[in-house]
């Protein structure tokens, strides 16, 4: 009798051994929706709730993930009361995970109360913030996806003065770090997941590098950069790149992770297209049209008569106005300032000018001699043409590299009518108070003075004054 209960001991601890390897050797997938820097882009909500409802149909406990940059791009939710509110209730609606902090997510000084209306945390490792900031971001957070653990580190970018691209009026009482410098914190989330990714906002280029840092990633979702990749992206040091263009004008990403013995065997990303998408989540379409009836927002200021092709032909009507209601020599304007790419011939309203010019900014005026100029554009540039800045009243011509023509080895700069720049004169250049930010920290100038004005309501006033405007073809860069 003894020998059998020994024997039917010995077959149950074997069985149970054998159900142990079967549970652990089960293979698991783990999916994951993603976007990056959709700058909310409203009217494509409903869309993209439609592709998280198809895919949580299929894989219930879908991960729905943001790469930051959620606002700034469209006045009917930077301009709303509390600004960013429509944005951060549509995510919710959709049933959003996490979102990375964004350097737009700055902006407006709307962020405590941003984070307080998400249903969702903001992951940032690489920002150190007061208490009194309001700001409650986590570094990184475990998901448990049907028993495999998912760890997310948070990242937003680093600019070239150590902090995010926004305007430092936003940055009372926080620092950063740089995103390479932290990730390394972050090994021993490997002791304890079975999957370890980074959700974003560094930029494609910081994003490579830290892939062939730390081969321990399983995942990089990136943004801020805005490059669209593909499927056939290849795998950099064993870690899945993912990203795609702004405002969802292409895809989001569908990312599936296979998991084995607590390790990630298998990674494909899938890009859908998201202005294509043929279903919408109902609710979240009711509530874009709620947030989309502002009828001051469709006021008519002027007409443009023939489109507006690029930001070069906006950004010289913006600089324009900057100039003539502020009766300066000449104008500057940050590249990225002007949001829209492009205008067509018609009605420009207020929203179309809230749209170009989301920021809040107000103006400013400096008094730079020739000199200041050109180094300014030199170092906010980083002799890079994509970064150049637009300009009002005086022209530069760009010589480029020629063996990578984004690559800028000398400026010229000359008045509108082809004259050689005085570098010892001064001059009284207006521009924004994100640009006049850059050059008191970056170049040490004071001589400047604050027009209690915004941007946008001098480019309003500017087209009210106004018929018409024609643009078209209107560059003050040239390219030698």
């Amino acid at each position: 009798m003894k020998t059998i209960m020994n024997l039917r001991t010995v077959l149950v601890l074997l069985l149970s051994f054998v159900t142990t390897l079967t549970v652990f050797s089960q293979r698991r997938e783990v999916h994951i929706l993603s976007a990056n820097d959709m700058h909310a882009t409203l009217g494509l909500m409903p869309q993209l709730g439609g592709i998280a409802d198809s895919l949580r149909a299929l894989y219930p406990s879908l991960l729905v993930l943001s790469a930051g940059d959620n606002r700034t791009g469209n006045p009917l939710n930077d301009m709303y009361s509390p600004s960013g509110y429509p944005m951060v209730t549509l995510m919710n609606q959709i049933g959003f995970n996490a979102s990375a902090l964004g350097n737009h997510e700055f902006d407006m000084g709307s962020l405590p109360h941003t984070i307080d209306h998400s249903n969702f945390r903001y992951l940032c490792a690489n920002i150190h913030a007061e208490e009194q900031t309001g700001i409650r971001t986590v570094p990184c957070q475990v998901f448990d996806v049907e028993g495999v653990k998912v760890g997310i580190i948070g990242l937003v970018q680093y600019g070239q003065l150590g902090r995010p691209d926004t305007h430092p009026d936003n940055l009372h009482g926080i620092t950063f770090e740089e995103p390479a410098e932290v990730v390394g914190r972050y090994e021993s989330l490997r002791n304890s997941c079975d999957v370890v990714m980074l959700l974003s906002h560094a930029g494609y280029e910081v994003d490579t590098l830290m892939a062939n840092r730390y081969g321990w990633l399983d995942l990089i979702v990136g943004g801020h950069t805005h490059i669209q990749l593909s499927a056939d992206e290849p795998l950099h040091n064993g870690v899945l790149l993912t990203q795609n263009t702004n405002k969802l004008q292409q895809n989001v990403t569908h990312i599936t992770l296979t998991v084995d013995s607590g390790r990630v065997v298998e990674k494909h990303a899938e890009y859908i297209d998201v202005k294509s998408f043929q279903s919408k989540n109902a609710i979240v379409d009711v509530m874009v049209r709620h947030f989309s009836n502002n009828p001051d927002y469709q006021r008519v200021l002027t007409k443009a008569t023939t489109p507006l092709e690029n930001k070069r032909e906006i950004g010289s009507l913006f600089c324009d106005a900057l100039m003539s209601e502020t009766d300066t020599d000449f104008a500057i304007a940050n590249y990225n300032g002007v949001r829209l790419s492009r205008m067509p011939a018609g009605d420009i309203t207020v929203g179309n000018v809230l749209e170009l010019d989301p920021f809040g900014n107000t103006a400013a005026i400096i008094n730079m001699k020739g000199s200041q100029i050109l180094e300014f554009l030199q170092k906010y540039s980083r002799m890079e043409t994509y970064r150049f800045p637009h300009l009002g009243g005086f022209m530069a011509e760009l010589t480029l590299d020629k063996e990578n023509s984004t690559v800028i080895k000398n400026i010229k700069l000359t008045t509108m009518d082809g004259k050689c720049l005085n570098l010892k004169k001064t001059y009284r250049v207006v521009t924004n108070s994100y640009v006049a930010a850059f050059c008191r920290e970056a170049l040490g100038i004071t001589d400047m003075e604050t027009v209690n004005r915004y941007t946008a309501d001098m480019l309003i006033h500017f087209l009210t004054q106004r018929e018409s405007v024609d643009y078209q073809g209107v560059n003050r860069i040239t390219f030698k």
